[in-house]
């Protein structure tokens, strides 16, 4: 039984639960077949929890940068991490 995502993520959930279901009847795995909808849905669960977070890490850890980036990038991460680990972050 599927775990419900946040709104905006169901159609990505649906087209990874289809890839899975052709991909069970081909040569390749499922993992491999369908790695791409699955980052997706990853990516849209995360964004749809902690959209300000998601976007700090984004926009923060996009290059190397100074020192100070790079501690505001590992903070921005940390925050994310803690934003998905709280209860009712759904």
């Amino acid at each position: 039984m599927a775990l419900p995502v946040p709104g905006p993520c169901a159609s990505t959930q649906r087209s990874l639960a289809q890839c899975r279901r052709r991909a069970a009847r081909g040569p390749l795995l499922p993992e491999v077949l369908c790695r791409h909808l699955n980052r997706a849905l990853a990516e849209c669960v995360v964004t749809a929890c902690c959209p300000d977070e998601t976007d700090a890490v984004r926009t923060l850890c996009c290059s190397a940068g100074t020192a100070l980036k790079r501690n505001q990038c590992q903070r921005a991460r940390i925050d994310l991490a803690l934003c998905m680990r709280l209860p009712n972050y759904v």
